[in-house]
């Protein structure tokens, strides 16, 4: 047997914004990374800002980007030095014409950095930043493989969609350029995993991948921290659902006017949205329905907080228009909440028969869903052990980790027959 199939590998995960906070990305560099550790892998992340939460033992460096969304006023962060540093001057210039270069810049940061480090590691998992310098690393020999959780493509087409005039249209066009890089990009990947059969559908459509470049592996879920607690009684009417973000693709708009309407006959129901709340469309939204005082926003929570919430809470919603696979949702059921999901994405896929699924971006079909399921304590029980049981059989992240690591080996492998 070839040693590099039987060794411990030495594996270096890029991921140009990390933080569990900012969404499924930066919660699944925390748990794959643990996971790798736990199979007893040697892991190293890179990462900008907002840096990951990792677990002892995993490596962390920083390649800070200018965190330029940090700033009110991102001419605040403008210094003189910017013009002798080319990468921090094109992510300082591409930012005030209204483009997002870091995906671009911190793949030519990592580039430099891995110009003297590259040796140390046997194989790169890249977390969807497709960047060009992931190009530059494998040309130094180093086998590269990536995950895609989702073709932007279809974020870019649904904001796109929701834009209420031509120039915030184009605004929004511009942001997404970085688009074109992670296309040329990730065709030049060889595996590139996907999360879901839906991804790799819209992956194969969008970027115009070779199916049989793909490899799918389900995300596991985090069983442990997200589990029943049945010392914690159960309310009656009460809904619960996560919005990482402000967006037209969380569909929490849908949600929000499906609740006004149960209002009418379930005056006392509540509805908690773990994100927070700012000002844009959901905000809007809610003035107009006139019900912002009845949601309640709640942010910055630890696992073990939020699978109190719903442990309390009476059903749980994902209402997206689109997801690469749906962390929120899976969390929920390992919680042993009855689920209300729409179709979109993968959601159906991570769901299962294990939860009510319809439509997406249909806030009548919600509200029929949910006044049903209010109505049938016996149905939200069967739900909340059949979810429970679902993500024990088919999301653990040990599971996850192993096919992961067979997929580094085929890569490494690769490289080696290239070489």
């Amino acid at each position: 047997m070839n040693k590099i199939n039987d060794k411990p590998l030495r594996i270096l995960m890029p991921s140009y914004r990390s933080h569990p906070y900012t969404g499924g990305q930066g919660i699944y560099m925390r748990l794959v990374t643990k996971a790798m550790l736990d199979l007893g892998h040697t892991v190293e992340v890179l990462s900008g800002q907002p840096y990951p939460i990792l677990d002892k033992g995993i490596g962390l460096t920083k390649l800070p980007s200018l965190d330029l969304y940090s700033y009110e006023n991102p001419l605040d962060a403008f210094r003189l030095g910017l013009l002798k540093e080319p990468i921090n001057l094109y992510e300082f210039l591409s930012h005030l014409s209204g483009g997002f270069s870091e995906p671009y810049t911190f793949g030519e940061r990592m580039a430099l950095w891995g110009k003297s480090n590259f040796k140390r590691f046997d194989v790169v998992h890249d977390n969807q930043t497709l960047a060009y310098g992931l190009l530059k690393l494998k040309k130094l020999g180093l086998p590269v493989v990536g995950t895609i959780h989702h073709p932007i493509t279809m974020d870019r087409r649904i904001d796109i969609k929701h834009a209420d005039t031509i120039g915030l249209k184009i605004l929004k066009w511009r942001w997404y350029s970085f688009l074109k890089m992670q296309i040329k990009v990730a065709r030049k990947l060889d595996p590139i995993i996907v999360v879901s059969e839906n991804t790799r559908k819209d992956l194969i459509k969008d970027f115009k991948i070779d199916s049989g470049k793909t490899r799918k592996v389900l995300h596991g879920i985090d069983h442990e921290t997200f589990h029943p607690i049945p010392s914690i009684k159960r309310k009656n009417n009460q809904l619960i659902t996560t919005a990482s973000a402000d967006v037209p693709l969380k569909g929490l708009i849908y949600l929000i006017r499906a609740y006004s309407v149960l209002l009418k006959e379930f005056p006392d129901l509540k509805l908690t949205v773990i994100g927070r709340l700012r000002e844009g469309p959901t905000d809007q939204e809610l003035k107009k329905e006139g019900i912002k005082d009845k949601v309640k926003f709640v942010s910055d929570l630890t696992g073990r907080e939020i699978a109190e919430l719903y442990a309390e809470s009476t059903i749980a919603i994902s209402p997206s228009v689109y997801e690469g696979f749906g962390f929120p949702a899976g969390e929920a059921m390992s919680c042993g909440i009855p689920l209300i999901s729409s179709n979109g994405g993968s959601l159906p896929e991570v769901v299962g028969d294990a939860g009510i699924i319809v439509p997406h971006s249909d806030p009548k079909a919600l509200k029929d869903a949910v006044s049903s399921l209010l109505k049938s304590p016996e149905r939200q029980l069967e739900l909340g052990e059949r979810g429970r049981k679902r993500v024990l059989e088919k999301f653990t992240w040990k599971r996850a980790a192993k096919e992961l690591v067979e997929i580094y080996r085929e890569a490494i492998d690769n490289a080696n027959n290239r070489s």
